[in-house]
């Protein structure tokens, strides 16, 4: 199990930038009940077979961690999402990508709590690999609401390079910004 939902989405999108995939594409979305992220790649995808394998957690192709026998990620997803009186969709197609859904109860207890919201944006944002990573974001809590999107190209174009300890400094600051601003419309 996951400490933070927030742990949870870095876990399951560093898989995505691991499959290969040149686009990433996460969106998140929260409200007083419910917890939900959407998590679009263009990876090498998986079958049928590999779909289940993956789902599987004592089941590794041992080709991304060639000394582990198991895979945790999806397994963990899964159980975290049912367990929290949630859900999950995965879909993928063999050299398109994977699109991987997953909702939470926020008022249940067994739940975990969200965490850094935007410490998890940066880490995402973070990730070598992609050309490019688009972050949605969408919350609603009683009368406020926050909605914006950003993108890595959007970032470093503004920043520069995102590895600079000027630029990482900013990019905390701003992501922390936009998650405070909660009348803030796209």
């Amino acid at each position: 199990m996951y400490f933070t939902l927030s742990d949870l989405v870095i876990d399951i999108t560093q898989n995505a930038v691991e499959s290969g995939a040149s686009v990433v594409e996460l969106e998140i979305r929260e409200t007083d009940k419910e917890f939900r992220f959407i998590l679009k790649d263009n990876g090498r995808g998986m079958n049928k077979h590999e779909l289940e394998w993956a789902i599987d957690p004592f089941a590794s192709d041992g080709n991304k961690h060639p000394h582990r026998k198991v895979g945790l990620g999806i397994p963990f997803l899964i159980q975290t999402a049912l367990q929290s009186g949630g859900g999950y969709d995965l879909h993928s197609e063999k050299g398109t990508g994977t699109t991987v859904t997953a909702w939470f109860d926020l008022a249940l207890m067994d739940t975990p709590p969200v965490g850094d919201i935007s410490g998890m944006l940066r880490t995402v944002l973070l990730f070598a690999g992609p050309e490019e990573i688009g972050i949605r974001r969408f919350r609603r809590h009683g009368e406020g609401e926050l909605s914006y999107k950003t993108s890595k190209s959007e970032l470093r174009e503004a920043l520069g390079n995102l590895e600079d300890a000027t630029s990482l400094i900013l990019l905390d600051r701003y992501l922390k910004s936009v998650e405070e601003d909660e009348k803030r419309e796209e």
